[in-house]
């Protein structure tokens, strides 16, 4: 693929991102994401075989900026695994609970519409969700290593109990209009942490 080619594949993925997350998967057009992108509706095949192939293209995108995202979180020196654990689920709870669509989770709003109509897209929402939980499980084993986590039987099981804590918690963020789910979450999350509440 040439520079060009690669440029305009993304400027199309950056575009739809917005629009998707306003509206969902289904309820969105290519010619409406061509239009915001000023991009002939005729070249979109020459970027993606399909609407389902520039989906799976558009969640791998989002996969791979969240777990760039994460890294730098996990990877701040001076502060111990347990102060980033708990930046993360921070950065969560103040991204999900305002109205910037930019920060909004996509899985959150893609996963039940896209699970039963692609397994493609199934299968990338798998395989991002697996690589945030292996970074997830790998900071709360540092955190155990310096102390500043307790000990789990198992830090991928404690990895994706904490995952599906906030995943549910931006549900219910969605339905409720509020950010009381998410700040039940965090709670959860500091007694799971074992840090006191502030």
């Amino acid at each position: 693929m040439t520079s060009e080619h690669i440029d305009v594949r993304q400027h199309i993925l950056d575009t739809a991102k917005p629009i998707i997350l306003g509206k969902g998967f289904s309820a969105v057009g290519l010619t409406e994401i061509l239009s915001a992108a000023a991009v002939p509706k005729g070249s979109f095949y020459h970027y993606f075989k399909s609407k389902e192939a520039f989906g799976e293209a558009l969640l791998e995108d989002y996969f791979a900026n969240y777990c760039q995202r994460l890294d730098e979180i996990f990877n701040v020196q001076g502060s111990n695994a347990g102060e980033r654990m708990l930046a993360y689920w921070g950065s969560w709870l103040e991204t999900q609970s305002c109205d910037d669509r930019d920060g909004q989770c996509l899985t959150v709003k893609l996963a039940a519409e896209v699970s039963d109509l692609s397994e493609s897209m199934r299968g990338s929402l798998v395989r991002g969700t697996q690589q945030l939980l292996a970074r997830i499980a790998q900071c709360l084993s540092e955190g155990e290593q310096d102390g500043s986590i307790p000990h789990f039987a198992s830090t991928e099981q404690t990895a994706l109990h904490l995952y599906e804590i906030w995943l549910g918690a931006t549900l219910l963020t969605k339905i409720r209009r509020d950010r009381s789910a998410l700040e039940s979450a965090m709670l959860s999350t500091k007694s799971i942490l074992g840090v006191s509440p502030s």
